[in-house]
């Protein structure tokens, strides 16, 4: 909460706000949080509380506010509103404390989905499931050391991961927005420090991305894989969540009808070995 809003508070001036400039005394470039707390119109005791964690029921007024003057986006206001719900029920348990796996109906029903690529994922992005397209098009997670099967890990720790994904850099900032956002759902557990420690050591480009403090929530998109023997392949993705396991995450890509993709993923498919 503190590091986020503080990376935010970082990108305005006084100027932003409608506020004078006083350069006197300033030991910040972006905006005080006085400031912010008076051009939000609450007290800064109040606002120190809410930076710090420590405000008990918090009003959506007072979250509009706030994210109105450090002009969140969506997804920022609703990482935040996350985040407040995550601190005031401490009682939620995690359901990543422990390995999950993919049932029994949910693994048939990801191979019956072939040749459409699909994979289960967890909110750290784990991966729990993938069927044969799926591994065509990335790689098979499956045949990794369990520890090792982890979607974003793969992206910026495997260098194949860069030739796979056209556009490598928008992937993986968009998976480190992920994983942020899964820190209010899984805030008891340790797989998300694990991974972030991990990530935040091995990959000079992870360490990037989390320092800027950018939030996803992936509900669908487009991603571009490169593959070496059709080419480069545009497929559309969605999310679902499966109403019996609601800490998984159903990601299902395809082209559009009639496109060189869908050409390209019907050839793949029809690959002996694929």
């Amino acid at each position: 909460m503190r590091d986020f809003l503080r990376s935010r508070r970082a990108r305005l001036t006084p100027p932003d706000v409608g506020l004078p400039w006083q350069v006197n005394g300033r030991r910040v470039a972006g905006l005080r949080r006085e400031e912010l707390a008076m051009a939000a119109g609450v007290s800064v005791d109040y606002y120190n509380r809410l930076e710090q964690g420590r405000a008990g029921n918090v009003s959506d007024q007072v979250l509009e506010a706030v994210g109105a003057v450090l002009r969140l986006s969506e997804a920022e206001r609703r990482h935040l509103r996350d985040l407040i719900k995550a601190r005031r029920d401490a009682a939620v348990q995690s359901s990543a404390s422990a390995p999950l796996h993919a049932r029994a109906s949910l693994r048939m029903m990801l191979d019956a989905l072939d040749p459409t690529p699909a994979h289960l994922l967890t909110a750290v992005l784990d991966v729990v499931g993938i069927n044969r397209m799926g591994k065509t098009l990335m790689t098979d997670f499956e045949a990794m050391p369990r520890a090792e099967r982890n979607m974003i890990r793969w992206i910026f720790l495997d260098p194949e991961a860069r030739k796979i994904f056209a556009d490598w850099e928008m992937v993986a900032d968009e998976c480190a927005g992920w994983l942020r956002t899964a820190l209010s759902k899984v805030a008891d557990d340790s797989r998300p420090k694990e991974l972030i420690d991990e990530l935040s050591a091995q990959s000079p480009e992870f360490a990037r991305f989390w320092a800027a403090h950018g939030v996803t929530y992936c509900t669908y998109g487009r991603k571009r894989f490169n593959h070496p023997a059709v080419g480069t392949l545009t497929l559309s993705w969605e999310s679902f969540v499966p109403t019996a396991d609601p800490d998984l995450f159903l990601v299902v890509y395809h082209p559009a009808a009639g496109s060189p993709s869908a050409e390209m993923l019907a050839t793949l498919a029809a690959t002996p070995g694929a």
